[in-house]
């Protein structure tokens, strides 16, 4: 067995003995520990070995069909060994912060999502990339409608939404993919393989105009997954509604899946589609439409769990607007940006989870004063909703400010053309998410506290995740070629031999 099934299985392991009866937090926990020191140990390991250079490596493969050819394969570049780094720092997180009193399932779902993450990020058959994340979505649907926050029935609205959505978003995708492995199969016996997919496009690519049509429909299937705008109504009352754990691995790493699928899938095999005319305008009206009418929305927010959906889906935009410039800069500072939103978002969720449990609310009116009586918490709290909105030092900078100055560059300096106003337009969402994070923070933190409201710091032992996450946030935001220098040779024509 590879280690990169090691790493994919052993979420999906440990949460099958919870289930048949081992202790539930040690289990998740010495799993979660271990996937991420062997993630670490892969990460040195590729970089020493290919100098951060482009190429696949730590692959194999286990033949499942052989018409069509299906096969458990496993490999990894740098873009897929960064967010599998993001998926066990987050996994590492989550099942600490699942208090005692919780039942087993907490567990199990967390370790069945994490798994589903790493197999989507790690495999390189088109089957497997999207049967895992099938796999993940359903404990996701499951713990919101179970043990969601809220009503019962608000839980049930919101779970099933959400199931409605992605399921929807997850057959476009099915319907995409199909169309995509039977034009390149040519009337040959069908092929999901990646690699062989690959050297097909590249032998004998499709017409533009075709390319541009399956993207788009990759585009839309990829995109539910990812809340972009108009596709979005589900994200944000699905993270204010979930557990904490599954607030963070899915809003943290699970969204991360259409993003990585449009730069593994649609990229290289469809070069051309993402920049047919009609299909790059409808992208960057989407993205738009999360940068500005969300950032619009998010400021009208009153809770904070409310405000962190909303801030979520809103920086998506800026993700999307790195993969339709398609540059070198622009996608490194993509991918950057995946890793970076991921653990801020994360840290997030973990602290207001923690903050619902012992005050009850998330309503900003009722809260005021709490850096007075819990400091620790506070520095966490700003290192999280700082690199949100993007201040400088923290791992977000970094990543925002390359996808602008990648997409401003894109058309080598000449006239400003869609994509230049894009970005003009998108540099107003950096104003609104200091507009609302720093509101969001006075509120909380500053001023006087209400009559009673009171909230202690986190224990030592507690504070562990949570520093890993803000340590994350911190090392990235002032030594980003730590993670750059694996994202060697990035760009929509060059992303294919990755």
């Amino acid at each position: 067995m590879s280690v990169l099934e090691i790493v994919i299985l052993l979420p999906i392991v440990a949460a099958l003995a919870i289930w048949l009866g081992a202790p539930a937090r040690a289990t998740s926990v010495g799993s979660a520990i271990l996937n991420l020191l062997i993630v670490l140990g892969l990460l040195f390991q590729f970089k020493s070995a290919s100098a951060g250079g482009a190429g696949m490596a730590f692959e194999s493969a286990r033949v499942v069909l052989d018409n069509p050819a299906i096969s458990f394969g496993v490999g990894a570049d740098g873009v897929s060994l960064i967010l599998a780094l993001l998926t066990v720092l987050v996994t590492f997180a989550a099942v600490w912060q699942i208090a005692s009193d919780k039942p087993a399932i907490y567990h199990i779902a967390s370790l069945l999502i994490a798994g589903g993450g790493l197999g989507a990020f790690l495999s390189t058959d088109v089957f497997f990339i999207y049967a895992f994340h099938e796999l993940a979505l359903i404990p996701t649907f499951l713990m919101i409608g179970l043990y969601g926050h809220g009503e019962d029935s608000h839980r049930k609205a919101v779970a099933w939404k959400t199931t409605i959505y992605l399921g929807a978003g997850s057959l476009v995708l099915l319907a995409g993919l199909a169309w995509l492995v039977l034009e390149y199969s040519g009337g040959q016996k069908l092929t999901f393989d990646l690699n062989a997919l690959r050297a097909q496009a590249a032998s004998t690519p499709l017409p533009v105009e075709k390319q541009g049509l399956i993207f788009f429909v990759l585009l839309l299937g990829f995109g539910t997954l990812v809340s972009l705008f108009p596709l979005h109504s589900w994200a944000a009352p699905a993270y204010a509604t979930a557990p904490t754990p599954v607030a963070m691995l899915h809003a943290g790493v699970l969204k991360k899946f259409g993003l990585y699928g449009l730069i593994r899938i649609a990229l290289p095999l469809l070069p051309q589609g993402a920049q047919v005319e009609w299909v790059q305008q409808a992208l960057l009206f989407m993205l738009l439409g999360n940068i500005l009418v969300i950032g619009f929305v998010t400021i009208a927010q009153r809770s904070l769990d409310q405000v962190l959906g909303n801030s979520s889906v809103m920086h998506m935009g800026y993700i999307f607007l790195g993969i339709a410039a398609g540059t070198e800069i622009a996608l490194q500072g993509a991918v950057l940006l995946m890793f970076a939103h991921g653990i801020s978002i994360a840290l997030l969720f973990a602290l207001a989870g923690r903050m619902r449990n012992q005050l009850g609310t998330l309503e900003l009116s009722k809260l005021g004063g709490l850096a007075s009586h819990a400091p620790v918490f506070t520095l966490l709290f700003a290192f999280g909703a700082f690199a949100s909105l993007g201040l400088p030092g923290l791992a977000n900078f970094a990543g925002e400010v390359m996808v602008f100055l990648g997409a401003y560059g894109s058309n080598g300096g000449h006239a400003i053309g869609p994509m230049q106003w894009t970005v003009i337009l998108a540099l107003w969402g950096v104003v609104m998410s200091a507009v609302y994070m720093l509101r969001a923070f006075r509120d909380i933190f500053q001023g006087s506290a209400n009559a009673g409201l009171f909230m202690n710091d986190p224990a030592f032992s507690q504070r562990i995740p949570l520093i890993l996450l803000a340590a994350a946030l911190l090392i990235v935001g002032c030594c980003p070629w730590l993670l750059l220098d694996l994202l060697k040779s990035l760009s929509a024509a060059k992303v294919a031999v990755m």
